[in-house]
């Protein structure tokens, strides 16, 4: 289906390997990956990096390595925007206010304003991350180039009523920062595409790659349409993952298979 009138993105997932505990070291190789994307043939509207990309899962030592009130991330981040002239969803982070420890998404528009700021509420107790790190109390909602748009973070996608308060509140497209790691691809593609095809909305999943510890994650970050094919996907190796987008789809969709005129709130 191609849409009347198309309200086009450029989407790229910045897919990074994250060195465990190493803050300077992401930090820096964050910087060489954002530079590659805006410098290819099709500059993004969108820039996406992985969950916790400043520490990785350091969490036996989170609180002196996060980032005291997201000031080096929001300092490197903003001044990036408005150099390139592009958003950034700045994957998730581990920040601090001195006391709690959260997992925190940070977006940034153009002119390097802050846009985003959503805290993981679903926190992961394999990993012991409740032990570690205070869960959010509120859903992500924000706009992005004036699409209205929400934020998971890598757990939080296994909760559809999460995603669906998003797409309630009018939310067409939905950043997923991931770590998601071996064994469980089956499960985060049949999740992320679940999440598109039930709220009719684009899934923008950024994951990363490489090992800590005894724990590969496999990337595999991936752009999803409202109708829930897959427009992009990586494979287990640091990559820059690139789409195009027709934010118009989602209207399109939403009108031709009428969801959420058709739901019953009141049964369920």
């Amino acid at each position: 289906m191609m849409s009347l009138t198309e309200q086009r993105l450029q989407i790229a997932l910045l897919q990074m390997d994250i060195a465990i505990g190493e803050p300077e070291l992401n930090i820096k190789r964050a910087g060489q990956l954002l530079e590659e994307a805006v410098s290819g043939a099709v500059m993004p509207d969108v820039i996406v990096l992985p969950e916790m990309w400043n520490t990785g899962y350091a969490l036996d030592r989170i609180h002196d390595l996060a980032d005291r009130d997201g000031e080096q991330t929001s300092k490197l981040i903003s001044a990036f925007c408005l150099k390139h002239n592009v958003n950034i969803i700045a994957g998730s982070v581990a920040d601090t206010d001195g006391e709690d420890v959260k997992n925190r998404v940070y977006g940034f528009d153009r002119k390097g304003k802050r846009i985003a700021d959503y805290s993981k509420i679903h926190l992961f107790r394999l990993m012991e991350e409740e032990k570690y790190l205070t869960a959010g109390e509120k859903e992500g909602t924000f706009e992005v180039e004036g699409v209205q748009a929400g934020a998971m973070i890598c757990y939080d996608i296994r909760f559809p009523e999460l995603s669906r308060k998003l797409a309630l509140g009018g939310a067409k497209l939905v950043f997923v920062p991931a770590e998601w790691p071996h064994p469980r691809l089956h499960h985060w593609r049949t999740l992320l595409t679940a999440r598109a095809i039930e709220n009719q909305m684009y899934v923008i999943a950024c994951n990363r790659v490489g090992v800590s510890g005894t724990t590969a994650f496999f990337g595999h970050s991936m752009i999803i349409d409202p109708w829930g094919e897959v427009i992009a996907e990586g494979g287990e190796e640091e990559a820059i993952i690139r789409a195009s987008i027709d934010v118009s789809l989602v209207d399109e969709v939403r009108a031709r298979i009428p969801v959420f005129e058709d739901r019953r709130p009141t049964l369920y």
